[in-house]
């Protein structure tokens, strides 16, 4: 299992992945779960999976030969809108299930990938959608403007309760990493190091990544904060009236 987050903001973009991947307790590696595609000056491009792993890695390296190719209807670099990266990347999945699917169901395995897209062209508004594995998609919008994939059921009453396109790019981040602690707790499946992305609009340089493992100050000093204000908060809450 893994947990990936996106958020957007009036300022870009906020995404953030887990490393983790098991395949029982005593199989658990880490892999980096975030691809980035950027043509500075013009655009950045962010890709998140969960899923199969085999599945996921084999269809970001088919992304990745189309955009060498002489297709340019297959290529991100030269797709003209988001919408038509979403397509691409949709496409790819469906390749992916047509050479492998059949193969899997014969091992009793399932076709089981995801994909958060988020990115911005130049003359567009930085965007972020979700693909399935059937290659269809959803695009966020100002009433939610988060997607999650993976284990996604842990932390998302805090986006629920608090995020709103106009939030600052910092503190949407700390709301992203409050998410994670949540997740994390409720579920050993998904686990550190986390790979956090901000992509501000409109510029084109390559998005700022910051890795966030065991030893990062910040993010143990958030954890044991929050862990503390929700004890209180709870512990300040007048109890339920009993009779008797």
């Amino acid at each position: 299992m893994t947990y990936c987050v996106g958020v957007l903001l009036d300022q870009g973009l906020v995404l953030a992945s887990d490393t983790r991947t098991n395949a029982g307790v005593d199989n658990v590696a880490s892999f980096r779960k975030m691809t980035i595609f950027n043509v500075p000056g013009k655009r950045n491009i962010v890709l998140l999976s969960a899923g199969n792993l085999a599945i996921t890695q084999t269809a970001v390296a088919v992304i990745d030969e189309w955009r060498h190719g002489k297709n340019a209807k297959l290529n991100i670099d030269k797709a003209p809108s988001m919408f038509r990266v979403a397509g691409i990347i949709g496409k790819a999945l469906r390749e992916v299930y047509h050479q492998d699917a059949d193969f899997l169901k014969k091992h009793n395995a399932e076709f089981n990938a995801t994909f958060l897209l988020g990115g911005q062209i130049k003359g567009e508004r930085p965007r972020l959608f979700q693909i399935y594995g059937a290659g269809n998609f959803i695009e966020a919008q100002a009433e939610t403007p988060f997607l999650q994939i993976g284990e996604i059921k842990y932390g998302k009453p805090v986006f629920d309760r608090l995020l709103t396109m106009a939030m600052p790019m910092d503190e949407a981040s700390k709301l992203i990493l409050i998410s994670f602690d949540s997740t994390m707790r409720s579920n050993i499946s998904v686990g550190l190091p986390i790979d956090l992305l901000i992509m501000r609009k409109d510029n084109f340089k390559k998005p700022e990544i910051r890795r966030i493992g065991e030893k990062d100050p910040y993010f143990a000093d958030l954890r044991a904060r929050w862990g503390s204000a929700l004890r209180k908060t709870f512990e300040s809450l007048p109890p339920l009236p009993l009779e008797g």
